[in-house]
C-alpha cells in the first residue's frame, strides 16, 4: 500500500478506493463492548485517557471480510484473493500459528502459491507472534509501508481541527454518482483501477443502508465541484473505525483530509463513540492524525513477499 504523498491515508483495507464491499467482524459479532471487556477508559489525575490494552483489543477486533473476494480460511490463517481491480490481489488477513512459527509460515506460503500469482501482501499486526517479521524477511519479504495504530479519546467530544484552506464540501457515498467519485479518488490515491459499475452500485446501496442505520459509511469530499478526497467511518461498540482516507494528488495541501477527518469525528461523537481508531500510514496520515489529537499505540509493517 503506497502512501498518499503527504496527504494522509488511513485504511479499512484499501483497494480501488475501498471498492470491495464487505462486513467488519469483531466485537459486535460476540456482543462485547470495550466496557465489559474490562478495558477502555481510565481516570488519571482527573483526566480520561485510553489504555494500551483497550486500543490493542479494539485493533484486534477490527477484521474486514470482503464479500467479493475468494476467502481461504483455516484454524491457522485467513487469505484473501482480491478482485483484479484492487491494488493487490493476495493478502494474508490473519495468522494464528499452531506449533513452530517457521513451519506455520511455510504452510501459509505453500497455500498462497497455489493461486499462481507473483506476490502476497502480509501485515504484521500488534497481536501477531514475536518473530513473524524476521520470518517474513528471511523468506525475501520487504516492507512496503508501515501503518501506525492510532486512537483518540472521544469521551470529551471531538478535537477541534483547523478549517480547510479551500472550500470543501463533504457528502455520503449513498448514491451511484458519489460512490463512483469516491472510487475514482481511491484509485488515484492508492493505485488499482476503477471497480465495475455493478460493484459501485452495490457499494452505494450498502452505504445508504448503513448510514441510515447509524453504522457509518464512506464520505466523499469535493473542492469546486471536483472529487478531492474520501474517508470512511464504521461504528462498532463505542469505537469509530476510520478507514479509506485519501486525497487526490492535485488537491493535496488544501486541508481536504482534515475536513473529511472532522466530518468523521463529528459523526462518531454524535453516535456515541468513546474512541476513534485508525491505521494510518506512518509518514503521511500519521503526523496529521497526531496533530489532530490521536496517539500512536504501535506500528504494523506490511510486507510484500515474492512467490
Amino acid at each position: 500500500m503506497r502512501d498518499c504523498g503527504g496527504c494522509g491515508g488511513d485504511v479499512r483495507w484499501r483497494g480501488a478506493g475501498g471498492g470491495g464491499a464487505g462486513r467488519a467482524r469483531g466485537m459486535a459479532d460476540c456482543g462485547r463492548s470495550l466496557e465489559n471487556l474490562g478495558y477502555g477508559l481510565v481516570e488519571t489525575d482527573g483526566s480520561v485517557t485510553l489504555t494500551a490494552e483497550a486500543v490493542a483489543a479494539a485493533s484486534a477486533a477490527w477484521v474486514w471480510v470482503p464479500d467479493n473476494a475468494t476467502i481461504v480460511e483455516t484454524d491457522e490463517y485467513t487469505i484473501f484473493r482480491m478482485p483484479d481491480y484492487f491494488e493487490f490481489q493476495l493478502f494474508v488477513n490473519a495468522f494464528r500459528p499452531a506449533g513452530p512459527l517457521d513451519a506455520a509460515v511455510d504452510r501459509v506460503l505453500d497455500r498462497v502459491r497455489a493461486f499462481g500469482l507473483p506476490e502476497v501482501r502480509w501485515p504484521v499486526r500488534l497481536e501477531d507472534p514475536a518473530g513473524l517479521a524476521a520470518a517474513l524477511e528471511a523468506r525475501g519479504g520487504q516492507v512496503e509501508e508501515v501503518l501506525d495504530v492510532l486512537a483518540c479519546d472521544l469521551t470529551g467530544g471531538r478535537p477541534t481541527l483547523p478549517p480547510a484552506d479551500a472550500d470543501v464540501t463533504v457528502r455520503w457515498a449513498t448514491d451511484f454518482e458519489t460512490a463512483r467519485d469516491g472510487a475514482a479518488v481511491g484509485a488515484a490515491a492508492f493505485g488499482g483501477t476503477m471497480p465495475p459499475d455493478d460493484r459501485i452500485a452495490v457499494n452505494a446501496g450498502r452505504d445508504a443502508a448503513t448510514v441510515a442505520a447509524d453504522e457509518g459509511g464512506l464520505l466523499v469530499a469535493y473542492v469546486i465541484g471536483a472529487p478531492a478526497g474520501t474517508g470512511g467511518v464504521t461504528m462498532a461498540d463505542g469505537v469509530a473505525r476510520l478507514w479509506g482516507g485519501a486525497v487526490v494528488p492535485a488537491l493535496r495541501g488544501l486541508g481536504v483530509y482534515r475536513a473529511v477527518l472532522d466530518a468523521r469525528l463529528t459523526y462518531a461523537v454524535t453516535h456515541g463513540a468513546a474512541m476513534a481508531l485508525v491505521r494510518g500510514t506512518a509518514d503521511t496520515s500519521g503526523p496529521i492524525l497526531r496533530r489532530a489529537g490521536f496517539t500512536a499505540f504501535g506500528h504494523e509493517p506490511h510486507y510484500i513477499l515474492p512467490l
